[in-house]
């Protein structure tokens, strides 16, 4: 079980072959990689379920291959934990917003840690994977740097060419947030207990047997098409990651895609993601903020790689006003991003106008 959604699976992986399974996307919610938090926002499962199901469709309609199968229909599941028989269905299909979606499996192997000497053992993670794995890989596109945005922290305005405009200084990022002359696309870990950000050299050698360049295609195609999408409906499409498996020799793009977890859009310059919440705890619960930067930097030099072992503070949790705001958000995020009225919530604008009140 991941932090927001489980994992069910119906036929195992096997070195030779893919399985199936499926996602059920709960309520839950997760900031700073602490894992699930204290409460939940309701409607937000369904509402990525929604998401993501659409844009596995266009990726598909587009020749992007995918893990994607279809979603449940909540209207033909005789049974709310689903089974092997549940009517899997084009999203269209749906009676009802989905919370179930139905993939394709790969062989997601352990990933054994050695240490702070050694670090992660990737050959033995490939050994048990072969050639039928889940890439241990994000692979980040960029097309904007919002308020927000780690790449800050890493990088300054000249090395995407940015100093070329005379209202940008080269080694200082301003208050607003900042259009990329071109996509960029950055490889992090995935099942290191910390994301880090890697080179391209570093990318490939933990990428196994996957080849870097093509990840790297795959990733610009799925900014394309989420990109194109974003702006019919009256999005900006800022930046997002996708995860991939490897199979036969073929990338799919795996995981869930575009929607307001895992890609940040922004709707008359008007942020909507999951950074709306990232910024409620800064603002009203930055003790616990600094407690998780703390324990992060702590367990470098410990033979533990689990740093919440180490944080000394848990998270509040959110006031009920804010979590019907960001319930309100998603879903009515979700009905406009997918021109259809899943959701019995205000319009766009009303729900962003509740969200800047927080």
């Amino acid at each position: 079980m991941t932090s927001v959604k489980e994992f069910r699976v119906d036929e195992p992986a096997t070195a030779d072959s893919l399985g199936r399974g499926r996602f059920v996307f709960t309520d839950a919610y997760s900031v700073f990689d602490w894992g699930q938090m204290p409460d939940a926002v309701p409607r937000k499962g369904a509402s990525l379920c929604t998401m993501g199901a659409f844009n596995f469709e266009l990726l598909e309609s587009e020749g992007v291959p995918t893990h994607y199968r279809g979603v449940v229909d909540p209207g033909e599941s005789g049974d709310e934990a689903g089974s092997e028989s549940d009517a899997v269905v084009p999203l269209a299909d749906a009676t009802a917003p989905p919370t179930q979606m139905a993939i394709d499996l790969t062989q997601v192997p352990d990933l054994p840690y050695e240490g702070p000497d050694a670090g992660y053992d990737y050959d033995a993670f490939h050994a048990a994977g072969g050639a039928n794995y889940l890439v241990p890989l994000e692979v980040v596109f960029r097309n904007r740097v919002p308020i927000g945005s780690s790449l800050r922290r890493r990088a300054a305005p000249a090395d995407f060419g940015l100093d070329s405009d005379p209202a940008i200084d080269a080694d200082e990022w301003p208050d607003e947030p900042v259009d990329l002359p071109e996509p960029v696309v950055e490889f992090s870990t995935k099942y290191e207990e910390q994301d880090r950000y890697l080179t391209r050299e570093e990318a490939d050698r933990i990428a196994g047997t996957a080849d870097v360049d093509a990840l790297e295609s795959l990733a610009l195609d799925v900014n394309r098409v989420v990109t194109e999408r974003a702006e019919a409906a009256g999005f900006a499409h800022d930046d997002g990651k996708i995860e991939c498996l490897y199979s036969d020799g073929q990338l799919r793009v795996a995981d869930v895609v575009g929607t307001f977890d895992e890609n940040r859009f922004s709707y008359g310059g008007r942020g909507i993601s999951k950074e709306v919440v990232r910024q409620w705890y800064r603002a009203n619960d930055s003790e616990w903020v600094e407690a998780v930067t703390e324990a992060k930097s702590a367990v470098a030099e410990r033979d533990i790689d689990d740093w919440r072992e180490l944080c000394e503070r848990d998270p509040d949790p959110l006031p009920p006003a804010v979590v019907d705001a960001v319930s309100e958000l998603y879903a009515a995020g979700t009905n406009a991003y997918t021109g259809r009225a899943w959701f019995d919530a205000p319009d766009i604008e009303a729900a962003l106008d509740a969200a800047d009140d927080l």
